[in-house]
């Protein structure tokens, strides 16, 4: 695991240091006293949690040196200068002192399923056992009236500094009565907006949370939508895929914990450190698109060789997300390594959209041509979906580019 992590900063470093440069020394060193004043704030805080990122580390056999590996990968990962690296290590030290409440919504868990069954937790994970988690219904104990207590007591106590994180969507049909809540029976949309209204912000977990996920899927019969569909005038943060990086959720909470503010986000709302990257340009397999060299049915020659999964209906060009980067089981690998196409999770609709495994330029939508070299805002500016007739062109160009030099 840490072998991956110090591979996994390097690549970030190489990434991130065309941004970092363009910033200018002036600009970090402002930053670097902001974050440096924050820390010091909360420092000055009572943890809301008796739990340390020390004794985690402690109970799993993890070393100093180890997390301070992981806080150089993590300082990369947030497109920040390496001298960033001990504040990055003082504010995972220090997320004990940010309170969460994490509600449930209309979703099958697998967030928290995803972080809770992890068999050998990354430090990501283990970072996030050490957060005050003051109300979670799929993890406390109390029930019924006693859990609406303890939600009322920790709103009260921590209004206006805790994090509102959400996982699921929010049916919306039949006056919200699709889904309820607690003892009182108040509906998803009225729960989401009473936690959310004295947050400090609010983190959508999940393409669920985040679009609506699978239950606004066609034809969306409970009238499914995420959180920035019903919560306005607070700032919202969306972590998207199903299920969301263990890692881009613990990197947007230090950096609410190093600024106590949101991350540079993208026009989805998205974090830009975490989904900037567009896993076409990112894959193991882009040479083999380069070269027109595809899989053209499952277990052909192009499958055993590992070649491009475009013609078998892989979204990486048009999905933005840094899964081939940080990958999942501790860096082990990812759906496109595993032998399927990626399907776009991370993006709007992507259930009617992209969950189907045939290319883009194969579908009925219709939309103005795209590049696949194209950052993701000017993506999302132009329709996420417009790429599938410029990839597709892309894409024959390279396969007959290779034909003609086979011939050759």
């Amino acid at each position: 695991m840490i072998e991956k992590r110090e591979a996994l900063a390097k690549m970030f470093s190489a990434k991130g240091s065309k941004i970092n440069t363009n910033r200018g020394a002036e600009y970090y060193d402002s930053l670097m006293q902001t974050m440096t004043k924050r820390l010091a704030e909360l420092e000055q805080t009572p943890a809301a949690s008796k739990a340390s990122i020390e004794s985690v580390l402690e109970a799993e056999g993890l070393t100093r040196r180890d997390f301070m590996k992981w806080a150089s990968a993590a300082c990369a990962a947030l497109m920040l200068p390496s001298n960033f690296t001990p504040l990055i290590a003082q504010a995972a030290v220090l997320m004990n002192r940010v309170p969460v409440i994490w509600i449930e919504l209309q979703d099958c868990a697998g967030n928290s399923e995803a972080i809770l069954r992890s068999d050998a937790p990354t430090i990501d994970e283990l970072i996030l056992e050490t957060i005050s988690l003051e109300f979670n219904e799929t993890l406390m104990a109390a029930a019924g009236h006693a859990a609406e207590a303890h939600l009322e007591e920790a709103m009260h106590t921590f209004k206006g500094k805790y994090l509102c994180v959400v996982e699921g969507a929010i049916p919306l049909a039949m006056n919200g009565l699709y889904g309820t809540m607690g003892a009182k029976a108040e509906t998803y949309k009225d729960h989401l907006i009473r936690v959310a209204k004295d947050s400090a912000a609010v983190v959508a977990v999940g393409t669920c949370a985040t679009f609506g996920g699978v239950p606004a899927a066609s034809p969306n019969p409970t009238g499914a939508v995420g959180v920035q569909d019903v919560v306005k005038g607070k700032a919202i943060i969306n972590i998207p895929a199903c299920p969301a990086n263990p890692a881009n959720i613990t990197g947007t909470i230090l950096h609410f914990v190093l600024t106590g503010q949101v991350p540079e986000l993208d026009h989805l709302n998205r974090p830009k450190f975490a989904f900037g990257y567009r896993i076409h340009d990112n894959c193991e397999r882009r040479a083999h698109f380069d070269a027109g060299e595809f899989v053209e049915e499952w277990g052909d020659k192009g499958a055993q060789n590992n070649f491009c999964l475009y013609k078998m209906g892989c979204k990486g060009p048009m999905t933005f997300n840094n899964c081939s980067i940080v990958r999942y089981n501790s860096g082990t690998n990812w759906p496109i390594g595993a032998g399927h196409g990626c399907i776009g999770c991370s993006e709007p609709q992507f259930w009617d959209k992209y969950a189907q495994e045939r290319p883009m330029s194969d579908t009925h939508f219709k939309a103005p041509t795209g590049g696949v070299e194209k950052t993701v805002d000017q993506f999302g500016l132009g329709l996420i979906t417009a790429a599938g007739i410029g990839i597709g062109i892309h894409a024959v160009a390279s396969l007959v580019a290779a034909k003609k030099e086979g011939d050759e």
